[in-house]
This record gives structure tokens, C-alpha cells and sequence, in this order.
């Protein structure tokens, strides 16, 4: 595990609460690998999958976020952000932070970066969800064909007969799909963005890159 792997593994430990480990020690332990990488920034995300973007567009343009200071951080779920910042910014590690969110979690956002301290935080907002963002990019027959390519056409074709589906459009229907198998929007967050044309990356995640 890289450096920076291990920084943020540190900060997981430190938010989940390690049983094994006080939590100044791993205060202390986080704050002393910051310092040693250095690191200037992280990069707040919900899942793995959002990760995987971030990193496969980085990457795209020549660019190893970690080399930079940058740690790129999947906290487990939305709910998490207030905890995260409070760790990691102005009240904790005093770390700048930034990240993605869905329009529906911005008032979510809002109040628990306020409550930590990090109310100037900047969050980059997507409509429904970064993979809602990739898939209009992109266009429903390019995903399609990207699926095809992966090997998933026919699981495709089968989730697709399902009457839940009948009434979504087919933008929803492959956003709901690539949620529907462990480790598969994680591995189509870097399909997709790795697929985009240098001038069609989605507004939130080109300006979250740019901005770091």
C-alpha cells in the first residue's frame, strides 16, 4: 500500500474508531503521516465508486493526486461528511477539503461542514449522482456499448425484463443497473470516465479535478 493509501486508511480507523487504539493515538498517527507525505488537501467522496472517477480522470490527464499531496477519500456513505471534516479540517488535521455531492445531500453537506468548523469547504454538486452525470455525458448507446464491451450485456438484458424497469427511462434503468452486482459501479466509475472525451467530462467532476 502506498503512502497515501496508508494515510487514509488511518483516517477510516480514525473515524470508524478503532477498538484496539485510542483515539489519540490514532490522531497522533494521522497527523504524523500528513506531515511526512505532506498532505495539502482531501478529496471527500461517498463511495469507491466516485474514488475510481476521480482517479481514472486524473490519470486520464497525466496527473497522480497522491504524488501531489491530494488523498482521495471514500468515506462510506454521505452521512459520514460531518465526522470526515471534523477530522480532517479547520477542528482536526487542518487540512483543505473538497469533494462531490448529490443535489439532493447539499443541505446535509452544508450543515455538517458548519458544524465542523469548514463551512467554506467547496463541494462540487452533481444532480442525482456522479454516475447519473457520466451516463448523460456519455449517452445511453455509448454505455450500452461500453456494458457490451465488459462483458455485461447479458446481464443487462435480464435486469432489464424486470417490470420494475418498464417505466424508467433507459438513462435510470443503467444507473440503477450498475448498482445492482458488489464492485460493479466501483469498476464503471473508471470505465466510463476513462471513456469520455476530454470535452465532455461532466461540469462537477472537471471542475473538482481542476480546482485541486
Amino acid at each position: 500500500m502506498t503512502n497515501m493509501g496508508v494515510f487514509r486508511e488511518e483516517i477510516i480507523a480514525w473515524a470508524a474508531g478503532d477498538p484496539g487504539t485510542t483515539a489519540r493515538q490514532l490522531a497522533d498517527r494521522a497527523r504524523q503521516l500528513a506531515a511526512r507525505l505532506p498532505v495539502r488537501a482531501v478529496v471527500l467522496l461517498e463511495g469507491p465508486s466516485d474514488a475510481a472517477a476521480v482517479d481514472a480522470l486524473a490519470a486520464s490527464r497525466g496527473r497522480d493526486l497522491a504524488a501531489e499531496g491530494v488523498c482521495v477519500l471514500p468515506m462510506g456513505g454521505a452521512m459520514s461528511v460531518g465526522r470526515f471534516a471534523a477530522l480532517l479540517g479547520p477542528t482536526g488535521l487542518g487540512l483543505r477539503l473538497t469533494g462531490l455531492c448529490d443535489e439532493a445531500e447539499r443541505p446535509f453537506y452544508a450543515r455538517g461542514l458548519e458544524r465542523a468548523g469548514a463551512a467554506q469547504a467547496k463541494f462540487f454538486v452533481c444532480a442525482a449522482d456522479l454516475e447519473d452525470e457520466l451516463i448523460r455525458a456519455l449517452g445511453v448507446t455509448r454505455v450500452e456499448g461500453l456494458v457490451e464491451a465488459e462483458g455485461d450485456l447479458r446481464a443487462l438484458r435480464t435486469f432489464l425484463r424486470q417490470p420494475a424497469q418498464r417505466n424508467r427511462t433507459p438513462q435510470r434503468q443503467l444507473r440503477r443497473f450498475l448498482g445492482t452486482k458488489k464492485g460493479r459501479k466501483i469498476r464503471y466509475g473508471r470505465v466510463l470516465v476513462e471513456a469520455l472525451p476530454p470535452d465532455s467530462v461532466p461540469a462537477p467532476l472537471d471542475d473538482l479535478l481542476t480546482s485541486l
